[in-house]
Order: C-alpha cells, then structure tokens, then sequence
C-alpha cells in the first residue's frame, strides 16, 4: 500500500471516523498506537528498516583493543520506557522520549554526531528506527475498518 493509497483511504474514512464519538476515536487511536509501537520495537530488534534492509552494521573503531561490542543497536531504545505511545480523538503518537529522542534522530536521519561527550565526532549512518512497513499501513487499514464495522 503506498501513500497515494493511504491517503485515499484516508479521505474515504474520515466522513465515517467523524462521526465516531471521542471516546470511541480515542479507543481506536490507542488501539492502532499500541500495535504500531510493538511492530515498531519488533523490527528494530530485527534490526530492519521499514523497507525491509537491514540496518548497516557498526563500524569498527580501530586501534581500540576489542574494537566495539558486536550486539544488537539499540536494545534500550526499543523498551516501553524509552518508546512511549500517546492517544487521542485526533491522533495516535509513538515517539522516543528524553534524552534518547536525540540519539534516535540522529541515526533516523544518519546525522553527524559525537560519540561521547567532548569525544571525536562519527557520521552515522542512516538507520530508520521509526517507519511504516506495507504491513503497518495495512494492519491499521484493517483495524480502522474493523472498528468501523
């Protein structure tokens, strides 16, 4: 589903989603928010961009004896505490909090940043931690007119 696709399917559903009491509005928005924030944490623990490649691993920092720790990126991010989701009538939000929204955005966008405090700066690579995969978009179409039915 593209999002020329999305969007006519947005402009087909909002007439009937308006008509939807704000309660029954916020029901949903928490419902797609909670299933978009486990498929987002499930893929980052794939290590997985929404369009299916995988993140560009580390790179090696030489001269450092052991060089860098060859385990999954971003195994804090990805937890309820740093992944937060918030519900409304008008939207659905899931978002990184705190000081780790930096370290997100910064590898979302494959920023230049530096890796310690006072440290050498690195380029990151882009790595996209937050990103509707077809089958997100295609769970919250099925969701909206589930909830609608």
């Amino acid at each position: 589903m593209s999002d020329r696709d999305l969007e006519s399917l947005e402009g087909w559903l909002a007439p009937l989603i308006e008509k939807l009491s704000p309660g029954e509005r916020r029901q949903l928005a928490r419902q797609i928010a909670r299933e978009t924030r486990i498929s987002q944490r499930e893929r980052i623990k794939a290590q997985q961009n929404p369009d299916g490649s995988r993140y560009e691993p580390r790179s090696a920092l030489r001269g450092q004896a052991g060089g860098i720790r060859r385990q999954a990126m971003f195994t804090k991010l990805r937890t309820a505490r740093f992944l937060k989701m918030k519900a409304g009538p008008n939207a659905a939000v899931v978002n990184f909090i705190g000081r780790v929204a930096r370290i997100a955005r910064v590898h979302q966008l494959g920023l230049r940043d530096r890796v310690a405090p006072g440290g050498p700066t690195h380029n990151y690579p882009r790595r996209e931690l937050l990103g509707f995969t077809r089958a997100d978009r295609e769970r919250i179409r099925d969701r909206l007119i589930d909830h609608l039915t």
